[in-house]
């Protein structure tokens, strides 16, 4: 008998050893890689910061690579007059024809809205910007800022709403990334020359060090190893294959309607010999 429960014991242990692995872990999952100490992982590898003053900023990257996935991070921004601040949280591959698909959060003067600013790049090419005010105060509490990277599509979600989809359109001439795999990078930097109103406000030291706060990463990718993915034909990877229902489609249409502040795919005046092929299929 008290074998048996010693045996119900180990059982259960090892059970939450391996529900504790899956659950992600910063020190297991990132590296700090500049900042000088402004980047700290704390409450055993659950909490991640970042903090930015008149010396420097700091930022993290992701141990592995990935070559499609569902990548969630919860964020708590920067509180109180933020201007001239920028944190980046995206995804990138390296060199000169890079792929990266982009969550910005523009700061702003208190009681003004952060701007988000979403982009994506292939094969080295961006200037596709939306950007969107959000329906929340993002440095109130923890959000969950979401991108569904797969071989159709790209969906930027908050919270799990979609507020962007960004369509393969190889078949009309628009590179898609879809060769190269990315890390995970976010930092906090100062962008006074243009992140608020164009530049024209400026970041305000006295109120420096600015801190951005993450928890709760979570990953279902391929990762991608010595020239090979972690996802094979036979793996059962739903995510791979994900499409917008309507649910989703309507709420993409709610966030755009009336949240939704720049469109690059509307943007004549930046376009005058035509709007970008994908804006128009």
């Amino acid at each position: 008998m008290a074998s048996s429960s010693l045996s119900s014991i180990l059982v259960l242990v090892m059970l939450s050893m391996v529900v504790f692995a899956s659950a992600g872990n910063f020190y297991q999952d990132f590296d700090i890689t500049w900042g000088d100490g402004r980047g700290k992982i704390l409450n055993n590898g659950k909490l991640l910061t970042l903090s930015l003053d008149k010396a420097s900023g700091s930022g993290f990257q992701s141990k592995k690579e990935y070559l499609f996935g569902k990548i969630d991070m919860q964020l708590k921004l920067v509180p109180g007059n933020s201007a001239g601040t920028v944190t980046a949280y995206y995804l990138s591959s390296q060199g000169p024809t890079h792929d990266e698909i982009d969550f910005e959060f523009l700061g702003n003067l208190s009681g003004d809205p952060y701007i988000l600013h979403t982009n994506v790049f292939s094969q080295g090419k961006g200037n596709r910007e939306q950007q969107f005010y959000l329906w929340f105060d993002p440095t109130a509490d923890f959000h969950t800022y979401s991108i569904l990277w797969i071989p159709q599509r790209i969906i930027f979600s908050v919270d799990g709403t979609p507020i962007r989809e960004f369509k393969n359109s190889e078949s009309i001439g628009v590179p898609y990334p879809k060769n190269q795999p990315m890390r995970i990078y976010s930092s906090l930097w100062n962008a006074d020359d243009w992140a608020t109103r164009g530049g024209l406000v400026k970041t305000d030291w006295s109120k420096a060090p600015f801190t951005a706060t993450y928890r709760s990463f979570n990953a279902n990718a391929c990762i991608w190893s010595s020239g090979s993915s972690s996802c094979s034909k036979n793996s059962n990877n739903s995510w791979l294959y994900q499409e917008m229902d309507s649910t989703s489609q309507e709420k993409l249409k709610w966030v755009q309607k009336n949240y939704m502040i720049y469109n690059y795919c509307t943007d004549r005046k930046r376009f005058p010999q035509g709007l970008p092929p994908e804006c128009t299929a």
